[in-house]
């Protein structure tokens, strides 16, 4: 039966790939229908043709393609249920296929090998599960054998390496021996073939995750380094570049046992590999040192925090490569960040580039030091070759990250005038990388924005550098907001009245010809171009942050043309036709939003009442239009300005709630886009707070949605934990009518709190969340007991409270026994807060629960913690505890 079928898709496979359209769509509709209906024979046959070396090449590829394609999948909901398609077919249907593909390696005439494709799905599939155990061995003998041919070694070391590339690294743990054999023997200088040895190289690269025993071995670990190295020597320069490759994946995974080949080896290869005339090899070179730079910078960093903390782990001391190689080093990174062609399309990766960012990665590790590697090369500001004087800008720019600020002034002052000058250099790359130069400069040494002479000289080239090429504006916007924010910093600096927000500042004479010019640039009709347009309106909106008392009229004025521009807007949308446009004009619409935020936020009390209804009259029809094309970033930057201008309005902002209700319902129940539902989910809490009781007409259908919210399997966890948070600010609004929603929401609670369980301590993101959920818990529970307490009746009160008091008094229990890990000075404060709260309200009656020895240590180290909150609240409990001690029978019953 398998064998008919074959025929018939022997026939349907060379339909693939003709020029006829329709004889194609039938082909792969007859394909699609053969997988459904019979699973089993359409493996078969796939398999079959695949090996057949009397087939066409082109026929064996489809088919290798085909069979491929039902094997594996990128998205994992699809990639189980083939998991489980293929699993379940029998063990002699399967024995079938992997004898068929495995036969099929080194049969193929073309590269590269689609049958090692399909031997690689088969074999992630299959080993996780304890089956096909010996593939591995047979990988190995087919590259070791000494009658294996050149197309079967070479098959079968990409089989390896794709094996390597997709599978848990742990499955492969107890068989790294067998790959390593294979991989070392394909890498040998004694290999002849130069596609075998590549393929070997490449498969080294996938597998050093999990040959983390072997590095460890001293013996091991120097065999592969030595045959690593000597591949680094080779003449084809696809191994040469896959052997560097391998060296910075090793750099990353075993730093700490580089020590002795650094010396020897490693510095040679990869400072010879950096001068190379081939970009490829050059940029891993460069990679190389960019890696040794940002792990010494982590180990840096990570050696600080645990001095800090009065427990350094020798671990954690850097072995000061970069240190001692930056004399080296650097010099050959300037000089080929001088080397790159005008035409260089901004989106190339190109040594230049990757020499910027291993100096600027070199500065932050070696942070003083850097500047004296560096300073020779600044003679070039001088250059008349823009090449050499882009170099020589772009170099002081990266270096700014790394030495101490202080330090770097007296450099800064000293090369502004020739940064500023070539902002009017005839050359386009020396603008475009001055202007983002400047704005580091300004940004790293803040004090000079208090130079009026800097001022005098900066402003213009400024101005003038927002109507040249969009890749020179668009990094003139930022060098704008950093200049802003210096001199907002320096006034804040110098004094307010308490509002945070100074009376004046440098720029203030010049800050609403800033706006204009900013506004300006968002209508450029190249402003599409280097993301110019949105850069525009995020510089726009840093600015009305940080402007002073004497600009507010900006302020005001900023928001009455972002409500025209919002109106002009729509009409756009309607009248788009491509969808490249309508797209466009939908990020507009964000970029909008968010700008209406910064302005709102900013507008003084008093004036927001009149220009409210305008802000939420273009918001409505914002929301309803995202809402009929379904744009979420739209919808979502909206729901936040809504947020923005109730938190102004306060109860005044009721009159809108009947025509918001839809869209934030709608919002809530758009649990498969996180942004939207946590907007809309962050907009009920801040309509709890602004309006208070006044929100209870709502309030039932908001609950239900958030409670669907916490059911839905779809919604991120973490919106799920602001969720939980949610239910405290809504207890707090609306105090004694929250009553109404106990027997639904402490459930919910009880089962949150039981599902917050740290199953893997070495796992930080689980410790974080589950930690943050906790947090929310007891928070929740603590709104919940302060808003009950305003019901008039004090023992109705007390005896719904006394519902949910058990659960709560095991959380803090839980908590508190500091296993499997401590909890955050934020959960600790909490847990403290709510602990002074119970005993608050029962006084002597819950105190025994609390006088447990991990109650009273947490309380201990919450007393001496640094953070204020954390420290405020453990005393503040403890003399809860201590007072009422002796006040009470501790007879305390959850069930009464």
């Amino acid at each position: 039966m398998a064998e008919q079928a074959a025929e018939q898709m022997l026939t349907v496979l060379e339909k693939t790939v003709s020029q006829n359209q329709n004889d194609q769509k039938q082909a792969m509709d007859y394909i699609a229908a053969a997988c459904q209906q019979d699973f089993p024979v359409f493996v078969q046959c796939l398999s079959m043709i695949l090996r057949t070396q009397q087939c066409q090449s082109f026929v064996r590829q489809a088919a290798g393609l085909q069979l491929k394609n039902v094997l594996c999948a990128k998205e994992t909901e699809t990639k189980n249920v083939y998991l489980q398609r293929w699993l379940q077919l029998t063990a002699e249907v399967r024995e079938q296929v992997k004898q068929n593909v495995t036969g099929t390696l080194g049969t193929e005439p073309s590269r590269p090998s689609i049958a090692a494709q399909c031997v690689a799905a088969i074999a992630c599939a299959e080993l996780p599960q304890n089956l096909w155990p010996n593939v591995i061995n047979l990988l190995k003998s087919n590259v070791t054998e000494s009658q294996s041919g050149e197309m079967l070694k070479e098959s079968s070391l990409e089989t390896l390496g794709y094996i390597c590339q997709d599978i848990d690294p742990r499955v492969l743990e107890t068989k790294a021996n067998d790959v390593l054999t294979a991989i070392i023997h394909g890498m040998r200088p004694e290999e002849s073939s130069a596609n075998v040895r590549f393929a070997a190289t490449n498969a080294l690269l996938n597998s050093l995750e999990f040959t983390n025993t072997n590095f460890s071995n001293e013996a091991e670990r120097n065999i592969i380094m030595q045959v690593v190295c000597e591949s680094t020597s080779s003449s084809d320069q696809r191994v040469k570049v896959a052997a560097l490759q391998c060296l910075v994946r090793i750099m990353q995974l075993y730093y700490e046992h580089m020590l002795s080949y650094m010396g020897s080896a490693l510095f040679q290869i990869t400072l010879s590999a950096m001068k190379s005339q081939e970009p490829e090899v050059a940029m891993q070179g460069m990679e190389f040192w960019s890696t040794v730079a940002e792990e010494e910078f982590d180990l840096y960093m990570t050696y600080e925090d645990e001095v800090e903390r009065g427990a350094p782990n020798p671990k954690c001391a850097s072995l000061r490569f970069m240190e001692q190689a930056a004399s080296h080093v650097c010099p050959v990174l300037l000089e080929a960040m001088a080397h790159h062609d005008d035409g260089d399309d901004d989106d190339d990766w190109t040594p230049a580039k990757a020499a910027g960012v291993c100096l600027m990665l070199a500065a932050q590790c070696v942070r003083d030091d850097i500047v004296n590697h560096v300073i020779p090369f600044f003679k070039h500001f001088q250059n008349p070759d823009w090449k050499y004087k882009e170099a020589a800008i772009m170099a002081f720019g990266s270096i700014l990250d790394g030495p101490d600020p202080k330090k770097l002034l007296p450099m800064a002052q000293e090369a502004l005038p020739a940064i500023v000058a070539a902002m009017c250099d005839k050359n386009v790359n020396v603008r475009d990388t001055a202007a983002w130069s400047l704005g580091r400069v300004i940004d790293t040494c803040s004090e000079l924005a208090n130079n009026a002479e800097l001022l005098q000289s900066v402003l213009p080239v400024l101005s003038n550098g927002l109507h040249q090429e969009p890749r020179v504006a668009n990094n003139v916007c930022w060098a704008l907001v950093s200049l802003v924010k210096a001199c907002y910093e320096s006034a804040v600096a110098n004094g307010t009245d308490g509002s945070g927000q100074p009376d004046t500042f440098a720029l203030s004479s010049v800050f609403d010809p800033m706006v204009g010019e900013l506004i300006k640039i968002t209508d450029r009709v190249d402003g599409n171009q280097s993301n110019l347009r949105i850069t525009a309106y995020e510089a726009l909106m840093e600015l009305i942050k940080h402007s002073p008392k004497d600009c507010y009229s900006a302020v005001r004025n900023t928001t009455v043309v972002i409500l025209k521009k919002l109106e002009s807007l729509l009409q756009m949308e309607s009248q788009a036709t491509s969808e490249a446009d309508k797209a466009q004009v939908r990020d507009l619409q964000a970029m909008l939003c968010a700008t209406l935020q910064s302005v709102t936020r900013k507008m003084q009390p008093a004036d927001i009442p009149a220009v409210g209804e305008h802000i939420m009259n273009g918001l409505y029809q914002i929301m309803n239009r995202a809402a009929a094309t379904r744009s979420n970033a739209v919808m979502e930057e909206a729901l936040l300005a809504v947020a923005c201008l109730a938190e102004h309005l306060g109860k005044g902002f009721l009159s809108y709630m009947n025509v918001l209700k839809p869209y934030l319902l709608e919002g809530l129940s758009n649990t498969d886009e996180t942004q939207v539902c946590a907007a809309a989910v962050g907009l009920v809490t801040d309509l709890s707070r602004a309006l208070e009781a006044e929100i209870m007409p709502f309030m039932d259908e908001l609950i239900q949605k958030l409670i669907l919210c916490l059911q839905s399997p779809r919604l991120d966890r973490n919106v799920k934990v602001v969720i939980i948070g949610t239910f405290a600010d809504i207890a707090m609004a609306i105090e004694a009518h929250f009553e109404r929603y106990v027997g639904s929401v402490v459930p919910i609670l009880n089962n949150a709190q039981n599902a917050a369980v740290v199953t893997d301590p070495n796992d930080d993101d689980q410790v974080d969340y589950v930690d943050r959920l906790r947090e929310a818990c007891l928070n929740s529970y603590t709104g919940i007991i302060q808003g009950l307490k305003a019901i008039p009746d004090t023992t109705a009160a007390r005896n719904m409270i006394n519902v949910f008091v058990e659960p709560i008094v095991q959380l803090i229990t839980r908590i508190s026994s500091m296993e499997p890990v401590p909890p955050s000075e934020a959960l600790i404060a909490t847990t403290a807060g709510i602990i002074g709260d119970l005993v608050q309200l029962y006084e002597g009656d819950i105190i025994r629960f609390f006088l447990t020895d991990n109650v009273t240590q947490m309380l201990q180290k919450g007393r001496k913690s640094k953070v204020s909150k954390t420290k405020s609240m453990a005393n503040w409990a403890t003399k809860e505890i201590k007072k009422h001690t002796n006040n009470g029978a501790a007879t305390f019953n959850f069930n009464r």
